[in-house]
């Protein structure tokens, strides 16, 4: 893999890293255009927003997601180098698996404070809601979180004990364990929002309820308190 990197980087131009690299975030803009589509049938509200709002939206969204999954993945990867350095030039065996742990938990903290971070980017910016409210937690992005690590741990404990899916898809066999990732982390993506919008839905209706009963309250205390003529 460094080898093809070293290759990849040595051939490779201004030019052509800037034209990649733009080409890389439209191609995910397209990706994040469907999930804008998909929160706003969950939320049952119509696209407003004019096609170059929407694209342009869609755009800065992927490359502000882009710089949040690169601190997680370096955050982890990061944390792993760490460790590794550690049981190298530490000869208590003890102390360099106390602090290699302790580096682990802190860099998986700071890794799911930036996948709520994320979780709530998504959910604020890609349905065409009135009135969207900032909230870092919510009960679904809560469940979108955890269910998204169980399906990742679940998807690596499959690769790792069932690696036979290249008999299958022989060189495409990764793409396929990729894409594979991707659907999970759209399902939990749309579980999520379908709790918050539930949960909304049931917040604006019982706000409604009490709205009327007030009216009708405030209307019966008026009526009554009229004078008889």
């Amino acid at each position: 893999m460094l080898d093809t990197f070293n290759q990849t980087t040595v051939a490779a131009t201004s030019g052509k890293l800037t034209f990649g690299l733009a080409a890389a975030i439209w191609s995910a803009s397209v990706g994040f255009s469907a999930i804008q589509d998909s929160l706003n049938v969950v939320y049952r509200v119509k696209e407003t927003r004019s096609y170059v709002a929407a694209r342009l939206s869609a755009i800065g969204v992927t490359i502000l997601l882009m710089v949040l999954i690169t601190l997680m993945l370096t955050s982890l990867l990061g944390a792993d180098f760490f460790e590794r350095i550690c049981h190298v030039h530490i000869s208590n065996h003890l102390l360099a698996a106390a602090l290699g742990i302790a580096v682990r938990g802190l860099a998986w903290t700071f890794a799911i404070i930036l996948l709520s971070l994320l979780f709530a980017v998504i959910y604020y910016f890609a349905p065409d809601t009135k009135a969207s409210q900032w909230h870092w937690l919510t009960p679904g992005s809560a469940v979108g979180i955890v269910g998204w690590i169980l399906a990742s741990l679940g998807l690596r404990a499959y690769v790792h004990f069932f690696n036979n899916y290249t008999v299958a898809y022989g060189g495409l066999g990764a793409v396929i364990v990729l894409l594979t990732w991707f659907y999970l982390t759209g399902l939990m993506l749309l579980l999520g929002a379908e709790i918050n919008s539930e949960i909304e839905a049931v917040a604006a209706a019982k706000r409604l309820l009490l709205t009327e009963q007030s009216n009708l309250a405030k209307a019966t205390a008026s009526g009554t308190s009229t004078p008889a003529t």
